[in-house]
């Protein structure tokens, strides 16, 4: 999928972009590439393959759930900006705040963030574990994601609790399980939360699946999770 391509397929969906937004996807690409060859970033670093897999697979979540293009959103573990920056390219009235281990990756946001302009984006070097205890973010977004590889029960911790009653907690898979989800769903009920639905859709061109599951809050999550930095991987709620 070229940038035309991307911008083509995104007017069909029914996201229309200028050309002030395309340029800083083009920008995004050119530093993504850049920054890849100082640390390990991605894979992907194709351009057609960039703007499929990296860039519309995050717009998709838009597709699927139908953000609030003025809502918060905590994307956890967000790597390379996945998929928060960009949905804030394509709405640029999100307030998105990032929280990520590796400083290293905080540090190449911070340049992309202001190489491309925008505004109300917040990075935080910080453990998801840590930082869902701190009161300024407990319980604070309208939305919570996560782009990553770990368990559906593992990531519960550590996104919901920084999630606001009746808002969401939407986890991004590249593959179904059934069984991750029934293994999940204790520690969901566990930490206030409520599987709602799975959203599934599939990659232009490539055809790749990519599974939305939608978990809402539904009562405040007891305080002593999430646990100590580590203990949710080890030992998750059963």
């Amino acid at each position: 999928m070229l940038p035309e391509e991307f911008r083509q397929r995104l007017e069909a969906d029914g996201i229309v972009l200028d050309d002030g937004q395309m340029a800083q996807f083009a920008e995004y690409f050119r530093l993504l590439v850049e920054w890849n060859e100082k640390m390990n970033l991605t894979a992907i670093t194709e351009e057609k393959e960039v703007y499929l897999k990296h860039f519309y697979d995050s717009v998709m979540l838009a597709l699927a759930v139908k953000l609030d293009p003025a809502a918060a959103i905590c994307d956890v573990g967000s790597g390379a900006g996945f998929p928060s920056i960009p949905l804030k390219i394509v709405f640029p009235e999100l307030t998105v705040t990032i929280v990520d281990s590796l400083n290293k990756r905080i540090t190449f946001l911070t340049q992309l963030t202001e190489a491309l302009g925008l505004e109300n984006v917040h990075l935080y070097h910080d453990r998801a574990e840590a930082f869902g205890q701190n009161k300024a973010f407990r319980e604070s977004f309208d939305y919570v994601t996560a782009r990553a590889v770990a368990r559906l029960n593992v990531l519960a911790e550590l996104c919901l609790p920084l999630v606001k009653k009746e808002g969401f907690f939407l986890a991004l898979k590249a593959a179904k399980s059934d069984e991750e989800l029934a293994e999940a769903k204790p520690a969901i009920a566990t930490l206030g939360g409520k599987f709602i639905e799975e959203k599934v859709m599939s990659l232009p061109v490539a055809g790749d699946q990519r599974h939305f599951l939608v978990i809402q809050k539904k009562k405040e999550t007891p305080k002593k999770y999430p646990r100590k930095p580590g203990l949710p991987n080890k030992q998750p709620i059963k």
